[in-house]
């Protein structure tokens, strides 16, 4: 009995320590930031307001993102340790949307409403467009490529 506990314990602290492992994401504040990136978040965010930072860790690499509004919008830029850019989630409007790119993400959000576009370029190309989908009062997210089609993996 007290093996099967232990077992059951051990089991729960591994999924948990699991989970937060695959997202290591923390609020952190911009004095935090390495020089090489507060240099490049200086540039970024000359005309927005910046609405706060956070420190990842992925594959064992630490980044850092910028939260930025931008004339009304999002525009999310992460960064390595040295200020390079690597990735960049920009919200769009419907109406800026390619029709084949509305077109595969409504396909793939089904019945569910499609609510927030965002552009996802990764090292400076554009690589997939994603939506924030509703669906029965539960939000979830779709990515199709440029033309409008699946992608073979998430990006």
């Amino acid at each position: 009995m007290e093996t099967l506990r232990a077992m059951m314990v051990t089991a729960t602290v591994t999924v948990l320590l699991s989970l937060l492992a695959a997202s290591q994401e923390i609020r952190i504040r911009r004095s935090d930031l390495p020089p090489a990136v507060e240099k490049v978040v200086v540039t970024q965010s000359q005309g927005a307001t910046i609405r706060g930072f956070s420190q990842e860790k992925e594959n064992g690499k630490t980044f850092y993102e910028t939260e930025l509004t931008v004339d009304g919008h999002s525009r999310d830029i992460l960064m390595d340790v040295e200020g390079t850019v690597v990735e960049v989630e920009e919200q769009i409007s419907a109406e800026s949307l390619p029709p084949a790119v509305q077109n595969g993400l409504q396909a793939k959000a089904g019945k569910g409403k499609l609510v927030k576009f965002e552009t996802l370029t990764k090292r400076g190309k554009l690589v997939a467009y994603e939506a924030q989908v509703l669906t029965k009062g539960k939000k979830s997210e779709v990515q199709v490529g440029s033309d409008g089609k699946s992608l073979p993996q998430e990006e």
